[in-house]
């Protein structure tokens, strides 16, 4: 672990608290390896592994394919990361996690399709660390529905069925050096929601190398908001709605939420994706804005970052066309908040230069990852590095401008400033197990 980094970092502490759930409310609580059994939990050996339930049955326990090594001084261990899972219908979800046990550990914790929500947290041996966040759970399923016996669905592309973000359950990884946990309890949770409405360069992206900015957010935010990210590889702003992926989202929002849109990186390709940023583009941008805020929810628009394109100066060419712009006139008129990640991300690429960059997108050498015999060259899609910077933009724009978002933070968390990065080679994130070297949909 680099110490210096961790200190310049988030700090992530939280003390343990009392949660309720909300009355007629469900909740679970699991213990590892008690060395006094609670009778209120349900105890975790090595026999507790996930299996798919029959419906209205309950399910939990480890899964993927993992599992601790050890079950012994209070805690379930390993050497390798693993995945825990509880099924549950969607809705947001409070986590509280025990972490530690008897080696000394650094805890990353990732949820679902590789959300971040603890990176790296050094756990003295024999100690232990607890921290709460807030999981959205969500299925295809968009209800409530005129035709009960027929419920619409988001129309899944290939790539997502079966995924993480997508199934029928809770899905927490422990990651990191000695990945050790004690106890995890989970309940429903009513808190505001910020929706998350973009393309590949926001979802959660649920294999390495890939990343978006989207799924690092929740590492900053604390337990009184949950992040929702229903971006999707490939999706235009057109897209969105004619997949439901819009009705899925008006489906759930309420008063208090929040809306995120980035599109543009797709709009502009020739074909029947096309959206004209001057005209299309905006008409289906204000719809967004007029659902959301009929539903009382509040609408934040974000310009798509650039891709990794460099002249003969090492300056950023600007290749998203009038996307940019048309979400800053949108927000203007509609007085609504911007986070001009496109402004951000030239600064940052340009610190970075043409050489720094390929650390933050995804190049990567012939056989770096497993059946990978191709270099991986991607001037669109970011690794967990590019996509942290990204994210920290966002951040420190939510702070600069004072957003509503902003007592929601996680603090402290250090200012940001894209012209001063933080060095590739002082970062580090434990990867997730899950690799593939399929290019995301979308360029």
């Amino acid at each position: 672990m680099n110490v210096p980094r961790q200190a310049s970092r988030i700090t992530l502490a939280l003390f343990s608290f009392a949660v309720c759930a909300s009355a007629g409310a469900q909740s679970w609580s699991f213990q590892c390896a008690a060395t006094k059994p609670d009778v209120t939990r349900h105890q975790l050996t090595s026999a507790s592994l996930y299996k798919t339930p029959a419906p209205g049955a309950q399910a939990f326990g480890f899964d993927l394919s993992t599992a601790p090594k050890s079950f012994t001084g209070g805690a379930c261990t390993s050497d390798q990361p693993f995945f825990f899972s509880l099924a549950v219908p969607d809705g947001n979800y409070r986590v509280t996690l025990v972490l530690g046990g008897p080696q000394a550990s650094t805890a990353t914790v990732r949820a679902e399709s590789r959300r971040l929500f603890l990176d790296q947290h050094p756990i003295a041996a024999g100690k232990s660390f607890t921290i709460t966040f807030n999981v959205n759970v969500r299925t295809a399923t968009i209800t409530p529905t005129s035709a009960p016996d027929k419920p619409l669905e988001v129309r899944l592309k290939p790539r997502e069925i079966g995924a993480l973000d997508w199934d029928e359950k809770l899905t927490l990884e422990f990651n990191g050096d000695h990945p050790s946990v004690r106890s995890i309890s989970i309940e429903p949770t009513n808190v505001p929601t910020v929706y998350l409405a973009g393309d590949s360069t926001v979802v959660d992206q649920d294999k390495e190398p890939w990343a978006a900015w989207g799924q690092m957010m929740p590492l900053f935010f604390n337990d009184r908001i949950s992040i929702a990210n229903e971006a999707e590889s490939g999706e235009t702003i057109k897209s969105f709605v004619g997949e439901r992926r819009l009705a899925k989202v008006m489906s759930t929002i309420r008063p208090g939420d929040y809306l995120m849109i980035q599109f543009g990186h797709n709009d502009q390709k020739p074909g029947a994706g096309y959206v004209p940023a001057e005209t299309d583009f905006k008409t289906i941008l204000l719809d967004y804005i007029t659902q959301a805020r009929a539903h009382g929810a509040t609408p934040i628009l974000v310009t798509p970052m650039n891709r990794r394109n460099f002249d003969a100066d090492g300056k950023i060419v600007q290749t998203l066309g009038d996307y940019p712009a048309a979400l800053r006139e949108v927000a203007k008129d509609q007085h609504l908040a911007l986070i001009d990640l496109n402004a951000s991300s030239k600064i940052l690429f340009e610190t970075l230069g043409d050489a720094g960059t390929l650390h933050a997108f995804v190049h990567y050498p012939a056989n770096t990852f497993p059946n990978q015999p191709d270099e991986l060259k991607d001037n669109t899609h970011f690794n967990s590095y590019g996509a942290y910077e990204l994210a920290r933009i966002i951040i420190q724009s939510i702070r600069d401008q004072h957003l509503p978002l902003e007592p929601f933070l996680r603090l402290p968390i250090p200012p940001f400033d894209p012209a001063h990065p933080e060095p590739f080679a002082t970062w580090t994130l434990p990867p997730s197990p899950n690799v593939s070297i399929d290019t995301p949909y979308g360029r």
